[in-house]
């Protein structure tokens, strides 16, 4: 999801809470607030020695430790105001991909993706999701896709011209 759709879909549901699953089941507390957004550009060389270049926007939620208990979720309307707050100081680039920082006592810390979006009478639930590794560079190095993790382990041998 990009960030303009994001903020988009904020704006279409400005009543509704806001509410973010991390991952199966789980939803990140009401306690949460946004505490930081990053413009992020990335600027990488992947094991093929091929470029790449593309932007983030990242969204860093925390629960407030002061607020455990709390039952009541930040709206769309509030959260599109601490971003649009964020926009005047440092501009977005609408086109770039929406993360979302997190972590908690039992999750650890991961920049999220957003897998889904479901709207539901009173709320907006942003379903959050990680997204494994991979060898961006497989036509090059010539790794099938292997479940067992060993078998990869042993695929890219040294000198290979592999990762």
């Amino acid at each position: 999801m990009t960030t303009q759709e994001f903020f988009n879909t904020l704006k279409e549901h400005p009543g509704k809470s806001l509410l973010f699953q991390y991952t199966p089941g789980q939803l990140v507390g009401a306690n949460y607030h946004i505490t930081e957004v990053k413009h992020i550009t990335v600027d990488s060389v992947d094991c093929g020695a091929r470029e790449d270049s593309w932007k983030e926007t990242i969204i860093q939620l925390w629960e407030s430790p002061s607020e455990i208990g709390k039952t009541d979720f930040m709206s769309c309307h509030k959260a599109l105001a601490i971003l649009n707050t964020v926009g005047k100081i440092r501009p977005y680039t609408n086109t770039s991909t929406v993360r979302f920082e997190y972590s908690n006592a039992l999750f650890h810390t991961a920049q999220l993706f957003v897998s889904a979006v479901e709207v539901t009478k009173d709320s907006l639930l942003v379903h959050l999701a990680t997204q494994k590794t991979a060898c961006k560079a497989e036509d090059i190095c010539g790794i099938p896709e292997i479940e067992n993790t060993q078998s990869q382990a042993n695929s890219c041998a040294p000198g290979s011209g592999c990762c």
